[in-house]
C-alpha cells in the first residue's frame, strides 16, 4: 500500500469502529474503490491498526478507565468482596468480556469462513440498520438506568458475541445488548467503547501472533513506517468520532444510523451484482 491507500483505509477504521455502522462493511468498499489487493499484510494492517482506535478510548476516558473504586465497605467484608470492590470496573469488563474470548476461540474458524462471503456482510448490514431504525422504539425509554451489575455486564458480552458475524457490528451489538439491559443510551455506548479495549487487543494479539507463527515477522518489519501512520490517523479520527457519537446518539437515537447501514449493505449488493469482486482484508 502507499500512503495515500494507507491514509484513506486508517481513516475508514478510526471513523467506522465505534460507530454502529459495521467497519468491515466500509473496508470492504474502501479496499475495492482503491484497488488494494487484500494481501498478508493488508490483512494484518487492518487488525494491527486497531490499537491506533484503542489508545483513543484510553485518551477520551483515561480518569474513568484508570480509577478505583475507594467508597468504604461495611467492616467484616470479606476479602474477596474488598478486592472485587475496588477493581469493579476492570472485574465487570472482564466479566462482559469472557463470552467473546470463549466464541472466539472455539469458532474462529467458521468466524473466518463467514468473513470470505461479502454477501454475508451486506445482508447482516441492511437487516442490522432495519433494526436500529426501530430500536429507539423497540426499548423503553422511561426506566432506563446507569448502573451496570455483573450480570448485566455479562448479557452485554453474550450481545457482542453476535457482532462475531460479519456485518452485524462490535459497537452496534454491545449497544443494544445495553439498551436491554435499560442503560441509557450514552451508558451503552460508553460501556460499548470501553470493552472494545480488551476485545481489540485480544483479537489484534491473536492475528498478529497468527502472522509471525506462520513466519510473517518480515511483512510487519519491513512495513513499520506503514503501519505507524496506520495507528496515528486511526487514533485521531476515532477520537473525533467518538465524540461525535456520544453527542449525536444521546440527542437523536439511532434511526440515522439505521438508513446508513441500509445504504451501505446496498451499495455492496449492487458492486457484488455488477461483477466486481470484493474481497475483506
Amino acid at each position: 500500500m502507499n500512503v495515500f491507500e494507507t491514509i484513506v483505509i486508517a481513516i475508514v477504521e478510526g471513523l467506522t469502529e465505534f460507530l454502529p455502522v459495521s467497519s468491515t462493511g466500509h473496508m470492504i468498499i474502501a479496499q475495492n474503490l482503491l484497488g488494494v489487493e487484500s494481501t498478508d499484510f493488508v490483512k494484518a494492517f487492518t487488525f494491527i491498526i486497531q490499537f491506533g482506535a484503542i489508545l483513543s478510548v484510553l485518551v477520551l476516558y483515561w480518569k474513568r478507565f484508570f480509577q478505583l473504586n475507594r467508597t468504604p465497605l461495611p467492616e467484616g467484608t470479606s476479602a474477596v468482596k474488598q478486592f472485587l470492590h475496588k477493581y469493579d470496573f476492570y472485574w465487570k469488563l472482564f466479566i462482559a468480556f469472557i463470552p467473546a474470548a470463549v466464541f472466539g476461540l472455539l469458532f474462529s474458524d467458521a468466524i473466518d469462513a463467514m468473513l470470505e462471503r461479502v454477501e454475508v456482510v451486506a445482508v447482516t448490514l441492511i437487516l442490522g440498520g432495519i433494526f436500529m431504525i426501530f430500536c429507539d422504539r423497540i426499548f423503553n425509554k422511561g426506566s432506563e438506568k446507569t448502573e451496570l451489575t455483573e450480570k448485566r455486564a455479562f448479557l452485554v458480552g453474550l450481545f457482542q458475541c453476535i457482532s462475531m458475524i460479519p456485518g452485524v457490528s462490535r459497537s452496534m451489538a454491545t449497544i443494544v445488548g445495553g439498551m436491554s439491559q435499560r442503560l441509557t443510551r450514552k451508558a451503552a455506548a460508553e460501556f460499548s467503547f470501553f470493552l472494545a479495549v480488551p476485545t481489540m487487543l485480544a483479537a489484534t494479539v491473536y492475528k498478529v501472533y497468527d502472522l509471525v507463527k506462520e513466519g510473517g515477522i518480515e511483512i510487519i518489519t519491513d512495513n513499520l513506517s506503514t503501519l505507524l501512520i496506520g495507528n496515528a490517523v486511526a487514533f485521531i479520527v476515532a477520537l473525533l468520532a467518538i465524540k461525535f457519537f456520544i453527542g449525536f446518539v444521546t440527542k437523536y437515537g439511532f434511526k440515522a444510523f439505521g438508513w446508513y447501514r441500509i445504504l451501505v449493505g446496498g451499495l455492496i449488493l449492487a458492486l457484488l451484482f455488477t461483477g466486481h469482486n470484493l474481497t475483506i482484508a
